[in-house]
């Protein structure tokens, strides 16, 4: 009877992938709820009931039932207390402060008895599962891991995944993925929250992290933590920039997350529909930095202001539309990306603002003369007018391009980032 009992626990074990440890203090205190409801009042047998299983296959009962009381010198409250004298007649090693355990006839356990006992029983295994499975996803808070999409709740996502259907929340989702019924999908695990009816799982595919862990899974050099991300910066479902540095001079951070023939990085984008991904070094030197991420635009010059924590980089004039992006989306993860403010002025622009500057300090010079001298001086007039022509002619002077780019430019004045 016993090992029949033992055997049918380890296959519950096995089957609800449940520690047999955990299901046996399961069964345990279902029994004594189960004795305490239906057997410990009739009887008259009081005190904390403790149910142990008995793992002796040759056993005639497959479970003891025992009553827990304190031993005191003067019994106060007989259903928690027992005397030292009674007490020593079941442990004479037994003193003062000590529990003892009073050993209890079980009776006959009908039909009542047994259904109190199922039931209780199976609340526990669930509460035993539910608690494992919010163990279980609480560790992989933060790591990625793959889903199915099972349907749509409202404007919410609910993807499978596996032991449980995780929440794909609408601030989560990417505008321009679809989510068809049955896709596979790669699902960032941003928090587990514990409710009454059990472990909610809530996951991400805009989180920037989300391309840190693709990238961990795709190339091996990151996993290995040769080369590692220092920084991420992403605009979901258009484009993201990452910057990178190895750890080994013989390896290079940008190919080895490149791949050959670009299969590591192409792998990435197509799990995030087609989004753009810049691969940028890392460096140590602010202005060296900022220079990478504004790829694939060349900077000509990078003047950094420590203590502003800004930078003004100067780029050809071909290339200032290329440098500012679509609606500045390039200088805005570029800056996201290195953590600088970023103003971006092309060559003609700085050569404008240099003649301007000339301009109004000849103008300054001019005026402070002629006061000291009560008159304009000869000539100051005819400087001042050449000064002003020079600003004009060099403003009128202008390529075909210089129309968009100043464009651009006033939108990265106006807004820099």
């Amino acid at each position: 009877m016993n090992g029949e009992f033992l055997e049918a626990l380890q296959a519950i074990a096995r089957e609800r992938d449940i520690p047999l440890e955990t299901l046996v203090e399961t069964v345990e205190s279902a029994l004594a709820t189960a004795y305490k409801r239906n057997f410990a009042t009739n009887m008259g047998v009081h005190g904390n009931i403790r149910v142990r299983i008995v793992p002796d296959k040759s056993a005639a009962s497959p479970f003891r039932i025992f009553c827990e009381k304190r031993v005191v010198e003067v019994v106060e409250n007989e259903q928690e207390e027992i005397s030292l004298e009674d007490a020593r007649a079941l442990n004479p090693d037994v003193l003062v402060g000590e529990t003892v355990e009073i050993p209890v006839n079980p009776g006959n356990f009908g039909r009542i008895a047994a259904q109190t006992a199922r039931q209780v029983m199976m609340q526990r295994i669930r509460e035993a599962e539910r608690r494992k499975i919010f163990d279980e996803f609480s560790e992989r808070v933060g790591e990625v891991m793959t889903g199915v999409v099972q349907r749509r709740e409202g404007r919410n996502v609910v993807v499978n995944l596996g032991k449980l259907e995780a929440l794909l929340p609408v601030q989560e989702q990417v505008e321009t993925e679809p989510y068809r019924s049955n896709d596979r999908i790669k699902v960032y695990v941003l928090e587990v929250r514990e409710t009454t009816r059990g472990a909610q799982v809530i996951v991400s595919r805009t989180h920037p992290s989300l391309i840190r862990r693709l990238f961990e899974l795709e190339v091996p050099e990151i996993a290995d933590g040769i080369v590692t991300i220092k920084s991420v910066a992403r605009e979901p479902g258009a484009r993201s920039k990452i910057a990178v540095v190895s750890r080994d001079e013989g390896v290079d951070p940008v190919g080895a997350c490149v791949g050959h023939r670009g299969s590591r990085v192409q792998a990435v984008v197509n799990e995030l529909y087609d989004e753009k991904i810049d691969i940028v070094r890392w460096h140590a030197d602010p202005a060296v930095f900022i220079a990478e991420a504004l790829s694939p635009a060349k900077a000509v010059k990078v003047t950094v202001n420590e203590e502003a924590k800004s930078a003004s980089v100067v780029v050809p004039d071909n290339q200032l539309s290329l440098a500012i992006g679509k609606a500045g989306q390039n200088v805005r993860l570029a800056a996201r990306l290195t953590g600088w403010r970023i103003d971006i002025r092309s060559e003609a622009q700085v050569a404008r603002a240099a003649l301007q500057a000339i301009a109004e300090e000849a103008e300054k010079e001019a005026m402070l003369q002629a006061e000291q001298n009560g008159h304009a001086l000869p000539g100051v007039a005819d400087a001042h007018v050449e000064a002003g022509e020079a600003v004009s002619h060099s403003e009128g002077d202008t390529t075909p391009g210089d129309s968009s780019d100043a464009g651009a430019s006033e939108s990265a004045e106006t807004g820099v980032v």
